[in-house]
C-alpha cells in the first residue's frame, strides 16, 4: 500500500532509477542513489534502537538535507529541520520541547544530543532486513516543523504520513503535475513550501533544482538559471516574486516557465499582471493555507484580468479538503460577500502542536456541524468571503481586523488598495496606539497618499500616518516581518 512518504521514493527509483532527482550547484543525485544513501542512514539510525522519536537536522538547504529526510523516514521516526544559522536561544527552545534522541548534522555542534554525520554513509551496509521489519502507520508523524508563535515561544506543527500524503495526491492531481515538470526551490527547508518541491517532486518523478537562498538578492542571475536549465514550476513566496516584478527581472528573459504558483502570504495583482505580461503562456496560480495543513488547502487558477488594486481569490479547496466559513457565532456562511474565519477540515490537517495539548485544544476543535463522533477542523484566524462566482477571498488575519471608531476594518484591504499605487513596492499596515499606520516601499517618498486612498477607500479606513521605506525587513521565511514594524 502506497500510504507512506517514503515508499514514494523508493516507487520513484524503482520506475525512474537513472532520472535526476535533485540538482544543487556542487552536484546533483538519481532517484536510485537517493533511495540507496537514504536506505543505508536508515540502518545506521535503527541499529540505534530508536523508534517514533524525534530527529532533529541542522544542514544547510541541499541533497544532505533530503537524504536526511528519508533516512529518518525509513527508520520509523520523525524529523524536525532548522536553519544552520538560527539563533543559540531559539535552538535551546526547540531542543527543549523537542528533547530529539538524535542529531544529524555535517559538523560538530555542542548541543548534548547523540549525532550522526550525514557525510559517514556507506550503502554497502543497508540492512534490508532490518528496514522491512519497522513497523510504520500512517498515522505516525512524518515531520515537525516549528513556526513562530505569537508569545515567542515556537510551535511545532506536527504532520503525519497521512497528511502530508493526502496533500501530495491531491495537490499533484490538482494541479496536474508530471514527471516533465523541472521545478526550481526557493523555499528554505525550514519552510512548508518545500514540501512541494522535496515530495511532490519525488512523487511525480519530476526533477527539482535547488537554489541557494543568497542567489536571489541578485534576481537576473535566477532568471539565467531558470532560463539555462529549462525550469517549468515554481512555487515561491509572493514576496520573491514582488521582488523581481519591480525589479523588471523577466523582461526579455525567454523563460520556460509553465506553471508558477504564488502560496506563503497575500500575492498583490499589480505584481501578479506583470508575471503574466511577461510570461504570457504559462499557468498562474495563488495558494492559501497554513502550516497547519501541511501546506496548502486551497488554490486558484488566476483565468481572467484583475486590476492593481484587486484582492487575489485564494479559489476553493483541494480535493479530499473542505474549507468552512463560519460567522462570530458559528453560523456558517455560504452566501457571497458576507465576511467569516476560515475552518479546515480533512486528512491533511495537522495531529497537532508538539508537546503542547494546550496550544493545540485552542485552534483544533470539533466541527460543529455534527456531533455524533470525534472530528477536529482547524481554526485557521484568517478572514475571507465568498465572491460571487463561489471563490475565497482572503482579507488577512483575524488579528488583523481591528474595530476602530466602531468600523470593522481588514487592514488587508488597506494594503490591497496601496498596492495599486504605481511608485510603490509592497506595503504593510499595522495597528498602533488606535491609529492604521502604512508602511510602504519605494525609491521614493511620495506625497498625497491619503487623497489617492480617498477614491478607493472610505475614509475611516485611510491610514492616519504613512512611513516610507526603502527596503522592508524580511522574516526567514521572506515575508515583511511585521513584528519588527511594530516595534519601530
Amino acid at each position: 500500500m502506497l500510504n507512506l512518504a517514503h515508499k514514494l521514493l523508493s516507487q520513484s527509483a524503482y520506475k525512474s532509477p537513472q532520472k535526476v532527482a535533485f540538482v544543487e550547484p556542487n552536484g546533483s543525485i538519481t532517484y536510485s542513489k537517493l533511495d540507496e544513501l537514504s536506505s543505508a542512514l536508515a540502518t545506521k539510525i535503527a541499529n540505534l534502537n530508536i523508534n517514533k522519536s524525534p530527529i532533529l537536522i541542522i544542514l544547510p538547504k541541499g541533497i544532505k538535507a533530503i537524504i536526511s529526510f528519508f533516512g529518518v523516514l525509513k527508520s520509523g521516526n520523525f524529523y524536525t529541520i532548522i536553519d544552520e544559522n538560527m539563533p543559540l536561544q531559539r535552538v535551546e527552545k526547540i531542543v527543549k520541547k523537542l528533547n530529539p534522541a538524535l542529531l544529524i548534522a555535517s559538523k560538530a555542534l555542542n548541543l548534548n544530543i547523540p549525532t550522526i554525520s550525514i557525510d559517514d554513509l556507506d550503502s554497502s551496509k543497508i540492512d534490508y532486513n532490518i528496514l522491512q521489519n519497522i513497523h510504520i502507520l500512517d498515522t505516525d508523524l512524518a515531520y515537525v516543523l516549528f513556526t513562530s508563535g505569537s508569545t515567542g515561544e515556537p510551535k511545532g506543527v506536527s504532520i503525519s504520513h497521512k497528511s502530508l500524503m493526502d496533500f501530495i495526491i491531491a495537490s499533484s492531481n490538482d494541479l496536474k503535475i508530471d514527471n516533465s515538470h523541472i521545478i526550481a526551490n526557493q523555499a528554505p527547508f525550514y519552510f512548508d513550501l518545500s514540501v512541494f518541491d522535496i515530495y511532490v517532486s519525488i512523487f511525480t518523478r519530476s526533477t527539482t533544482h535547488i537554489l541557494p537562498s543568497s542567489i536571489f538578492a541578485f534576481p537576473l542571475k535566477v532568471v539565467e538559471y531558470l532560463r539555462t536549465n529549462s525550469v517549468t514550476t515554481i512555487l515561491w513566496v509572493p514576496s520573491v516574486l514582488v521582488y523581481f516584478a519591480n525589479s523588471n527581472a523577466l523582461n526579455g528573459a525567454n523563460l520556460n516557465l509553465k506553471m508558477v504558483i504564488a502560496c506563503g502570504e497575500t500575492m498583490p495583482t499589480k505584481q501578479l499582471n506583470y508575471w503574466i505580461k511577461s510570461l504570457p503562456n504559462a499557468k498562474f496560480y495563488n495558494m492559501y493555507g497554513p502550516t497547519e495543513t501541511t501546506l496548502a488547502s486551497s488554490y486558484y487558477m488566476v483565468d481572467r484580468e484583475f486590476r492593481d488594486d484587486e484582492i487575489l481569490p485564494i479559489g476553493k479547496a483541494f480535493s479530499n479538503t473542505q474549507l468552512l466559513i463560519f460567522d462570530e457565532n458559528m453560523n456558517l456562511i455560504t452566501k457571497p460577500n458576507l465576511k467569516g474565519e476560515i475552518y479546515i477540515r480533512g486528512c491533511g490537517l495537522s495531529s497537532g502542536y508538539y508537546n503542547d495539548p494546550d496550544k493545540t485544544a485552542q485552534v483544533f476543535i470539533q466541527n460543529p456541524l455534527q456531533k455524533s463522533y470525534s472530528e477536529a477542523i482547524y481554526k485557521t484566524g484568517d478572514i475571507a468571503a465568498y465572491d460571487d462566482n463561489g471563490n475565497l477571498l482572503y482579507y488577512g488575519r483575524r488579528d488583523s481586523q481591528i474595530k476602530l471608531n466602531g468600523f470593522r476594518i481588514e487592514l488587508g484591504e488597506i494594503e490591497a488598495a496601496l498596492s495599486s499605487h504605481p511608485d510603490i513596492y509592497r506595503v504593510a499596515c499595522i495597528f498602533k496606539n488606535s491609529q492604521i499606520i502604512a508602511f510602504y516601499e519605494s525609491k521614493i517618498q511620495i506625497e498625497n497618499l491619503k487623497e489617492f486612498l480617498k477614491l478607493k477607500l472610505q475614509d475611516y479606513m485611510i491610514p492616519r500616518k504613512f512611513i516610507h521605506k526603502l527596503n522592508f525587513k524580511l522574516n526567514q521565511n521572506g515575508k515583511i516581518d511585521k513584528e519588527a514594524l511594530k516595534n519601530e
